[in-house]
């Protein structure tokens, strides 16, 4: 019939298409029944589960072994989160609740006894004697580099705690990249600490029980350089006048008359001071240290305080008002010893100095470190890290970023570039690229200041 229809030639090529297709579907039928029975029939045994358990089981093999180990990580933990009833577990983190890990044990400390004085730690008497000995037994470490160059550490910190507020940190980081910046171009070491080393000590005077450890652990330092984290170097190429304190043990920014005179309880500023290591040193900060224990201690010495400086307000004995007291009325026991610096801006006010940042640039240059080009500038509440502070945040903020922009400026020059503006994150190529680049001219002299040099003494 179908000869008579279609002809024999074009018959027997349909009946040899049909036969091969028999055997295509034969073998297909054939393979379904191997594979079934190798990985298994599908949950219901229907053939679309079939499909896709047949799917999963090739696209597995082509997955790389890294992804398939993420993928069971990620199971488990879904099928963990899945059994318990945290219904808060997010992937955001603004959603995050940090207090969920920043978990404070309670102290094991005893109370301190309120009727005890305090103490910062064990009465030492000998240190200059300790010190001497362990310097003439460490030749590898001497306390000075060269001369008129003493070995210098600088100390900074923040709390342990992320900031009360979301951008606090942000300005903390910017602040010890600032200082990192100084310290290496100066040859100063860098300590930043984050831990309370004694609760009794929180607030103002954290610093103190931390500068005593420093300097028993560090007999090499001859300086050490305390410095808030509020405050921003903001001229890079000012060297410290080492050689003007020879004689001196505490350098701080501040005015003998009004000191010594007005009794001004800003008269001075321990923001950023330098302190020499030795025994007048632990013995000016067992001096200084009663005031500081937090509770009615510190009240009721914020109160005698008040009572004798000048303007102060009413408020808990703070460590400047303190060594305001301590220098007005036992100037002969400290005076000797410390030089209150006001020949440059060791601590610079930033209310004074943040809006003439452009006429300093077009009248001056880096290296004055004085009202013409602090070498400090020092937000002085503003309290970036905190929820409040003293002065409008938007201020604080956008002059901060100033104050780290044109101290970073002198860094960025020496390879070229600049901030578009004083408000910008943002750079600019400032210069050209040459195919002689140790030709090109360092104009604030940093990138290899004379102070870093190491002489190699001919043998």
């Amino acid at each position: 019939m179908i000869d008579k229809c279609l002809g024999p030639q074009r018959s027997r090529r349909i009946q040899r298409a049909l036969r091969h297709c028999k055997v295509t579907i034969l073998c297909l039928v054939l393979t379904v029944v191997v594979l079934r029975g190798t990985i298994g029939a599908g949950k219901f045994g229907t053939p679309e589960q079939d499909f896709i358990e047949l799917r999963e089981h090739f696209v597995s093999r082509k997955r790389a072994e890294p992804h398939r180990v993420l993928e069971e990580v990620q199971t488990t933990s879904s099928n963990d989160h899945a059994s318990t009833d945290t219904a808060t577990d997010t992937n955001n983190y603004n959603e995050f609740d940090l207090n969920k890990i920043l978990v404070d044990e309670e102290s094991d400390d005893a109370k301190p006894d309120p009727n005890k004085p305090y103490s910062l730690g064990p009465k030492i008497s000998d240190w200059d004697e300790q010190r001497s000995q362990w310097l003439k037994e460490n030749p590898n470490y001497p306390n000075f580099l060269g001369p008129n160059k003493p070995r210098v550490l600088l100390v900074t910190g923040s709390s342990p705690k992320p900031c009360e507020n979301p951008v606090g940190d942000h300005y903390l980081l910017k602040s010890i990249k600032n200082k990192i910046d100084y310290c290496r171009l100066h040859g100063i070491e860098v300590f930043y600490n984050m831990a309370l080393l004694d609760a009794e000590m929180a607030g103002f005077w954290a610093k103190l029980p931390l500068i005593r450890k420093l300097l028993l652990s560090h007999p090499e330092v001859e300086f050490l350089w305390w410095m808030d984290s509020d405050a921003m170097f903001t001229d890079m190429a000012f060297e410290v006048p080492w050689e003007r304190y020879k004689d001196s043990n505490l350098v701080m920014h501040g005015w003998n008359e009004m000191v010594y005179d007005q009794k001004n309880w800003i008269g001075l500023n321990t923001g950023s001071f330098l302190l020499r290591n030795g025994q007048w040193a632990l013995d000016l900060l067992d001096a200084w240290a009663p005031m500081g224990p937090k509770g009615k201690i510190r009240e009721e010495a914020g109160k005698i305080l008040t009572r004798e400086l000048k303007d102060r307000p009413v408020f808990e004995a703070d460590d400047q008002s303190a060594m305001v007291y301590l220098l007005a009325t036992q100037r002969e026991v400290w005076g000797d010893k410390v030089y209150l610096e006001s020949g440059y801006y060791l601590h610079g006010y930033w209310g004074i100095l943040v809006d003439r940042y452009e006429e300093m640039i077009e009248n001056y240059h880096p290296g004055l470190g004085d009202h013409r080009w602090p070498l400090v500038t020092h937000f002085v509440g503003c309290k970036p890290c905190g929820k409040f502070g003293d002065y409008p945040v938007e201020r604080c903020l956008k002059q901060m970023d100033r104050a780290f922009n044109f101290g970073d400026n002198q860094i960025l020059q020496i390879y070229g570039f600049t901030h578009k503006s004083l408000a910008s994150r943002r750079v600019k190529r400032v210069r050209n690229e040459t195919d002689n680049p140790l030709e090109v001219k360092d104009e604030l002299g940093l990138l290899h200041p004379a102070f870093k040099a190491v002489k190699v003494s001919s043998s």
